[in-house]
């Protein structure tokens, strides 16, 4: 039975909303029933009729939207401009409605307070961070806990773009607006950072305890962040370097982990997302794929090795996580998940994110 879905934001014309469509749907365990895809009537109506929701069913406002469908709908899934969130998240939540948030959660620690305040007990609230979706990202939290690698000392974690360089047809290619306004957490460490975070945390379980950073701006929108260095403490003593840019010519968002160990390390890169790396005390350096008798995700592969899974569907196996923590916490379970993270795990990383913006500032190491 498939759970029925509602969007606030998300239109056709966005930057997630197409993703967050397909991924929900690939497995047919959502069915969007409902919406305010956008602010503009034409893009709300385009973008009901490319997704067939009915057309009694699109609103033009957010509180409409709620009176009528509140009752109806299993979740909503909010996809406004990121400075939006909170006003979203808090009317749902309020009104007892199981919440899906793209990351970031919030902008500000404010509006994650705000956040926090309206949070019960009996409220769901799911934050996506994709990127762990990928089958082989997750063979490699399941080797990291199975002591392969041994104790884990450190991380080198970068997600390099240069969509702020980028001269095409005679232009300079131009972000939506909220991106090239820096509140008190850059937009690039809400759009990159809390990403490094969550795989941080998502492959190794581990928490931060202390930051520093470098914070640059080397493209013509002058005024914001748009290339970011973090060194990060955590637990146990594991120390993580994170790179984030928009500013690397010749870098598609290539989101890169290296995972260093007593007894090993492991390497995965987004662009070649089937392959994980493997180097052993030896001298040994071994490559799996999905073709390999390790990966036995079977739940998450929709076809056979050789033909590569991708963003789409590394999606998709997180909107199927976060449909089994809602069956359960519909049937009165806790709605956990062990790939399904929420609103504790999305406020260290706007913590972390935070601090880092003070340890730039200040020219120090800060504590969280």
């Amino acid at each position: 039975m498939s759970l029925s879905l509602g969007f606030i934001g998300g239109g056709i014309n966005s930057a997630v909303g197409q993703a967050h469509y397909c991924a929900s749907q690939m497995d047919k365990r959502w069915d969007l029933c409902a919406g305010v895809f956008s602010k503009y009537p034409e893009t709300n109506l385009e973008t009901a009729q490319a997704w067939g929701v009915s057309p009694d069913r699109i609103y033009p406002d957010m509180d409409q939207f709620l009176h009528d469908e509140q009752q109806q709908l299993d979740a909503v899934v909010v996809l406004t401009p990121t400075p939006s969130h909170a006003n979203a998240v808090c009317k749902l939540l309020e009104r007892g409605v199981p919440v899906i948030c793209e990351k970031a959660l919030t902008a500000s620690i404010a509006d994650l307070e705000r956040i926090q305040r309206v949070q019960r007990p009996d409220s769901f609230l799911a934050v996506t961070y994709n990127y762990s979706g990928y089958p082989m990202v997750r063979e490699l939290r399941q080797r990291i806990e199975a002591g392969e690698l041994g104790k884990i000392y450190q991380i080198q974690i970068e997600m390099p773009a240069d969509v702020y360089l980028q001269f095409k047809r005679g232009a300079y290619l131009t972000p939506q607006s909220w991106r090239l306004e820096d509140g008190d957490i850059p937009t690039i460490l809400l759009d990159l950072g809390v990403h490094l975070h969550h795989l941080c945390h998502f492959l190794t379980g581990l928490n931060p305890q202390e930051v520093n950073a470098d914070y640059h701006n080397y493209s013509r929108f002058k005024g914001v962040v748009d290339d970011a260095h973090l060194w990060v403490k955590y637990e146990q003593g594991m120390n993580a370097s994170m790179w984030m840019s928009k500013t690397a010519l010749g870098h598609r968002n290539g989101l890169r982990v290296r995972v260093y160990g007593e007894q090993g390390s492991a390497e995965w890169y987004q662009m070649d997302p089937e392959h994980l790396v493997l180097s052993d005390q030896q001298g040994r350096r071994v490559t799996l794929d999905r073709g390999c008798e390790v990966d036995d995700w079977l739940m998450y592969e929709r076809f056979k090795p050789g033909h590569p899974i991708g963003f789409v569907e590394a999606f998709a196996n997180l909107y199927g996580d976060i449909a089994d923590a809602l069956m359960d916490f519909q049937q009165g379970g806790a709605g956990t998940h062990p790939y399904v993270y929420g609103l504790e795990h999305a406020a260290q990383g706007l913590h972390l994110m935070r601090s880092a913006t003070v340890a730039h500032q200040m020219r120090r190491w800060v504590s969280l």
